[in-house]
């Protein structure tokens, strides 16, 4: 999945939960994502009912979590962890879960910082930054 639309990401997340379900063999890529699923037990409906969100669009303005990109930033964060990229990321992960004393809270504050560098490329149409991540987690 090097570059998938949003359609082929959102199947891949209800298909792995389907296989989860139906005690399937899973890839190891389809078992992180389904560990991440189960975190997310205000999300399983979603995922229980592909037909009914498949195309469910999320506005920030609705102010509700988009719940796939929720979990793709999940994901992107374990990539990034086991990889330690951008350098000093796991440094930061490890750091973030002494302080909060949970992985889980931990990756979630990573996500605001990742969220911050995408919006800021976006804004400034640029690349994503990685010193403006890493300079965000410095100050968690």
């Amino acid at each position: 999945m090097f570059n998938p639309s949003r359609d082929e990401a959102r199947n891949f997340l209800f298909e792995s939960w389907r296989k989860r379900k139906a005690n399937e063999l899973l890839t190891p890529l389809e078992d992180l994502v389904v560990q991440l699923i189960a975190k997310h037990p205000e999300y399983h409906h979603v995922f229980d009912q592909p037909d009914n969100y498949q195309d469910k669009d999320y506005a920030p303005e609705h102010g509700a979590t988009n719940p796939f990109l929720h979990l793709m930033m999940h994901l992107t964060i374990e990539e990034q962890i086991s990889i330690d990229q951008p350098a000093g990321i796991r440094a930061h992960f490890v750091r973030l879960t002494h302080k909060f004393e949970s992985e889980h809270d931990a990756q979630h504050r990573m996500m605001e910082c990742l969220s911050e560098m995408i919006w800021q490329a976006q804004r400034n149409a640029t690349q994503p930054d990685a010193a403006i991540y890493l300079t965000c987690l410095q100050g968690e």
